[in-house]
């Protein structure tokens, strides 16, 4: 299974990531490119434990029956609901959110799995480090191949 804590397959997302251009079309969704990186570097500050999450209700009921689809080796489907914490409704910088992400991906790969395991999803609840690496990995490629990257 592909995970960010994984040499080839974090090489391939930046490779992926420098490949992104800022006026890319995209093929699903409603996030333009800049809008999307702000969006994942948001996303990765609960991997890295920046801000205080709670497990939400439906997330406790839902995730027994999702976990083996949310990190087994399938993509994420076009058009999955984004939590409106993660929703990107101005106009940032392109490349300063390119290096922005590149940034907290670094950082992620560099406190590793055995410390980034423990940390709290806001839906999917307390992960391993190695689900972790899984879910970042997916959803990365998940926004990436929004953008025909």
């Amino acid at each position: 299974m592909k995970s960010l804590f994984n040499p080839r397959d974090r090489d391939a997302l930046a490779r992926r990531l420098s490949e992104l251009e800022p006026g890319a079309p995209r093929q699903w969704g409603r996030m333009d490119a800049a809008q999307m990186l702000r969006h994942c570097a948001i996303s990765l500050g609960d991997a890295l434990g920046d801000r205080l999450v709670k497990q939400a209700f439906l997330g406790k009921l839902i995730t027994p029956f999702i976990r083996r689809q949310i990190f087994g080796d399938k993509p994420f489907r076009q058009g999955a609901p984004t939590d409106p914490m993660y929703v990107v409704s101005d106009a940032p910088d392109f490349e300063a959110e390119r290096s922005r992400l590149a940034t907290l991906l670094d950082r992620v790969v560099q406190r590793g799995e055995a410390k980034t395991g423990g940390m709290m999803h806001p839906f999917f609840g307390r992960l391993r480090g190695e689900e972790w690496g899984r879910l970042v990995y997916k959803h990365l490629d998940h926004h990436l191949r929004q953008f025909g990257v």
